[in-house]
């Protein structure tokens, strides 16, 4: 029996924590609370009052971290936090486990059903290597070795490679954020933090000004969940174009990762933006990028796509990463 731990998908927005149970592949999540990562000065912070609130003894704490984790120890990438396994298994006096949060995604797939996934191309069914890419606040990429008996998953950092422009548009993009920030990478085109930015570029390039009406609600809500709103529901033709713009991007950059990780076993789309536009990824814009790949495009259109539509696999994942030999 899977003992009580409180894991914790750490990421530049927002922190969800929970309680999770269980045995075999199945995980029972408890407790599940999310907090604005902003908000607090440290992680300790956040999980004291987590466990104030939850009152419930844990025997463990595992976390996925957004950012690179070396010997237990990471800078959460988008945000001022670091976070030690050491410190916090003396603060709390219990073990702790730290994780790239994409890593923990990929440990997570094998507790997903049917209702979680979102198939977008079945391509063919097979043994091989997997690979996980998830646009949230940034843009997360892992990978997973099949070894032919059992999956090892791997985090990179793969989202803070250079951004490859493929276009005339996407050239000047590129120069536009290149002007700004020196390094583009592909996480300041496939994200949420890219989003504000690409809508400003789009609308110079286009020579758009926004309707008063969507100026308003950039101005009262989140950027990126505006711009995703009116694309979806197709309120503003330049948010469509813009929308319909970062999918194709985010298709191309899953290729490059399927192509670089060969994964046969299927590619996984995850973060927090995915569920929210699933309608514009299941149009042909994706897929087209993503098997967009020359030569190679054969093996691309037989690799099964699924979009994950849970926002707990991370979750998932700590608790099964926990106890497996391979962490602990």
């Amino acid at each position: 029996m899977m003992k009580r731990i409180l894991v914790g998908d750490i990421g530049g927005t927002k922190t969800r924590l929970a309680l999770a149970e269980g045995e075999g592949a199945a995980v029972a999540l408890t407790e599940v609370r999310e907090y604005p990562s902003p908000h607090y000065a440290t992680l300790e912070a956040v999980l004291e009052e987590y466990m104030t609130q939850v009152d419930s003894p844990v025997e463990g704490i595992a976390l996925g971290v957004a950012g690179p984790v070396a010997r237990q120890r990471a800078q959460v990438t988008n945000l001022p936090w670091v976070v030690e396994g050491a410190v916090l298994r003396q603060h709390f006096g219990v073990e702790c486990v730290l994780l790239n949060d994409l890593e923990a995604v990929a440990w997570g797939l094998p507790a997903l059903n049917g209702d979680e996934l979102f198939s977008l191309q079945e391509g063919v069914s097979g043994e091989g290597n997997r690979a996980v890419i998830a646009a949230g606040t940034g843009l997360g990429e892992a990978g997973i070795h099949w070894d032919g008996t059992r999956f090892y998953p791997f985090a990179t950092e793969g989202g803070h490679t250079s951004f490859s422009p493929r276009t005339e548009r996407e050239l000047a993009l590129w120069r536009f954020l290149q002007a700004r920030h020196g390094h583009v990478s592909w996480e300041r085109v496939v994200s949420g933090m890219a989003l504000p930015e690409l809508h400003e570029f789009l609308r110079a390039y286009e020579h758009s000004s926004p309707p008063l009406w969507l100026q308003a609600a950039l101005a009262e809500g989140s950027v990126g969940a505006v711009l995703a709103q009116a694309a979806v529901e197709a309120t503003d033709p330049l948010c469509v174009e813009l929308m319909h713009w970062f999918v194709c991007l985010y298709g191309a950059e899953a290729g490059n990762l399927a192509l670089k990780v060969m994964s046969r076993g299927g590619v996984y789309v995850g973060g927090g933006i995915a569920p929210k536009i699933l309608p514009l990824l299941r149009q042909p814009g994706f897929l087209e990028s993503f098997v967009d790949k020359g030569r190679m495009r054969p093996l691309l259109e037989a690799m099964p796509v699924q979009v994950i539509v849970t926002d707990r696999v991370a979750l998932y994942g700590l608790a099964l990463a926990a106890r497996s030999p391979r962490i602990c």
